[in-house]
């Protein structure tokens, strides 16, 4: 029969060989993790390119689509402001933002302005998903508190 002190032991063993590892780091994981989810959005926000050429494709990458005002103006219909406004900067934060996130630059920053967009949207679009929404919270208050971690260009920075 194994005792008490003897599993105690065991699972001693076990954990010292498993802290050992190098552990991933997890900053980055969340980092990439919340960044694609507000890119991707973002993404759809954007109208598609008329034309050729880097100009255009620019323009069409920072411009809201029809249906994405159509959308600010009809079905989220933010209270404190013009549908216009909130279109364009819904889509700026969800392009640019996440792209700091990824390179790690001002990840602290750019993690509490997505996490300000979250809470809108919890409570004035989506109310019902607030499940996500809370999972989002988690993993934004992490960087928040932690920052981009080592694999970073805030990392990098602070090195030298």
């Amino acid at each position: 029969m194994i005792t008490y002190s003897k599993s105690r032991k065991v699972w001693q063993k076990i954990t010292d060989k498993l802290s050992g590892f190098p552990a991933p780091d997890l900053n980055l994981f969340a980092r990439l993790y919340i960044a694609q989810i507000f890119f991707l959005s973002g993404r759809t926000k954007a109208s598609s390119p008329e034309g050729e050429g880097l100009w255009q494709c620019f323009v069409a990458f920072v411009t809201p689509s029809e249906t994405t005002l159509f959308l600010f103006e009809e079905e989220y219909a933010l209270p404190f402001m013009s549908f216009e406004i909130a279109a364009h900067l819904a889509l700026y934060a969800e392009t640019f933002l996440p792209i700091l996130l990824i390179i790690g630059f001002a990840a602290r920053l750019s993690a509490l302005a997505l996490l300000g967009m979250t809470a809108v949207i919890q409570l004035f679009v989506y109310p019902n998903l607030w499940h996500e929404h809370l999972i989002w919270a988690a993993v934004l208050v992490f960087l928040i508190l932690k920052g981009a971690g080592k694999i970073s260009l805030e990392y990098v920075g602070t090195r030298r």
